[in-house]
Formats: structure tokens, sequence, C-alpha cells
């Protein structure tokens, strides 16, 4: 089942701070929801996809893994340890999570529990909704600090918002996330089974997938830094380095980050936040086309 970027998780030590970042970019930014398990969130929607600014709040209320049982906030938390902030997982559409994960068990990835939640949300017009989700969580023993999973929206009415979607950058949509490894073709099956589309090799150390919503790039730590021009992310295995996103308003974003010192050198094409102006991430800029 070929599977769209539903969005990727940035995890974040403070939120508010976080969200002033994100503002500075020229998104709207949600308002803060609460977890049942220890994290809160805040949410940056294009349509169809979604940023996900993480925090751990209430670490005593996380639950455990278990060999059967994804912990996504026990995994928040540890990559936060190693790592610091940062991007964290690529999380796909989910259509059908008994499906999903049969898929995933089958391929040697899975082995966990569904997982099934709701929480309160506000939206744009202030009334509050629930919004509810079901998880099928995918890992590769190659990749510990990547997660994937797919997500199923169960009352998508109330979460999406085109006020929300909305963005003073111009921002049209998602292009792509980009991924690293000093090793991609290690990679490659994990990635296949997790979105449904084939990587295909596109030069040495440089592979492709195109999903419904989305491009995945997974390409060596030295080929990033080359074309993006900042610092691939440390870490064993697999790292979710960059999100890309398409917007009509490039040069005066450009103009905007460069007066504020948000932007590493001008790449043709392309605006690139840098990981030390976003709080562990890079975001990237196309001109949309």
């Amino acid at each position: 089942m070929r599977r769209g970027l539903d969005h990727v998780v940035h995890l974040v030590r403070d939120l508010d701070a976080a969200g002033e970042i994100y503002d500075l970019l020229g998104f709207t930014v949600g308002g803060r929801n609460r977890h049942p398990f220890g994290t809160e969130n805040r949410i940056v929607q294009t349509e169809g996809f979604f940023i996900e600014l993480l925090q751990v709040v209430e670490p005593e209320k996380i639950p455990a893994a278990t060999p059967s049982s994804f912990s996504f906030g026990a995994f928040n938390k540890a990559f936060l340890e190693r790592h610091g902030e940062g991007l964290t997982m690529a999380v796909f559409e989910g259509r059908d999570p008994v499906a999903d994960k049969a898929e995933f068990d089958a391929a040697g990835f899975g082995g966990f529990d569904l997982v099934d939640f709701s929480r309160k949300a506000r939206r744009f017009d202030g009334q509050d909704v629930e919004v509810a989700f079901s998880l099928a969580f995918a890992a590769s023993p190659a990749a510990p600090d990547f997660g994937a999973f797919t997500c199923l929206q169960r009352k998508p009415e109330n979460f999406w918002s085109n006020d929300l979607q909305r963005h003073a950058n111009g921002v049209t949509g998602l292009a792509g996330i980009v991924l690293v490894a000093d090793s991609p073709v290690d990679h490659i099956s994990f990635l296949d089974t997790v979105s449904g589309v084939s990587m295909n090799r596109a030069s040495d150390g440089w592979f492709v997938g195109q999903t419904p919503r989305g491009q995945i790039d997974l390409m060596t730590r030295t080929l990033y830094t080359d074309r993006y021009g900042v610092p691939a992310p440390a870490g064993e295995g697999l790292r979710l380095a960059a999100v890309r996103f398409a917007t009509s308003g490039a040069p005066e974003l450009r103009r905007a980050l460069a007066a504020r010192r948000m932007m590493e050198e001008a790449i043709e094409g392309m605006v690139v936040v840098p990981p030390r102006a976003a709080l562990g991430a890079a975001l990237v800029f196309e001109r949309d086309v």
C-alpha cells in the first residue's frame, strides 16, 4: 500500500519557544494540546501534512516500552537525552491500521500492538473538539534514532483547518523529507516497507522515493551537507535531517530570514534554515513552480 507523508515530529524542550521560531519563519502555529502519555504538542499544518512540535512535559506519565509495545513518549524522551532537540519521526498516512501492522510484522519491522487514543483540541475559531487517532508502529534495529508509524485520523473534520494552513511565508505544501545515513542502502528495505513505495537509486549514495504526498530523499551525510550547506545530524544509522516545503514567497522569505540571521549562505533555488536556528531541525523552502 502506497502511503503519503502525514507528519513529522520535531522534538523540542520548550513548545512556546518553538512556536515563536516557527512564527518568525512565517508559519501559523496552533495552540498547545496535551496527550494522555506525558507529552504536549503544537501543530503547523499544510494541506494533508503537518509538523508536530513535541515537548516531554510529564515524564512520569510516559509508559515504558516493551517488546510488543512501542512507546511514543519513551522513544522521544530517550532521543532528547541522547541528541537533544531535532527531527525524530516520520509518520505516514494510515488507511487500515490492522493491514499496516500485518505488513510491518510480515517484513520483520513490526510486532507492536496498535495504539488508539484521543485528545481534546481547540479549533482556530475557539471551539473545543475531540480528535482521535489509530497508530501502527514500525522499527528497524539498524535505525534506533529514527521512528516511523502510520496514523489514521478517526475524526479528520475536527483536526484539519484551512485557517491553520494559511502561512505568511507563502508555503503551499510539503515538498518532501530528507533522511541521512552513513550507508543508505542498509535502510532501503525498511523505508520501502513503511512508505509502500520503492526507494530508487538516483546516484551513488542517494535514493529517492515518491509517495502520494511528498518525496523521500535518502542520502549519505556528505551528500546532504554538499547539497544543503548544513551539517548532517549525528547518530547511529538512519536520521531524519530536513523537511522541504514548497512556497511561492521564497525571495521575500530569503530577505526576511537573512535580516534575522536565520539562514545559511544562499543556495540556488532554496532557502535553508539551519539546525542552529531551528532547534535542531533543518527546514528547506523551495520555489513552488
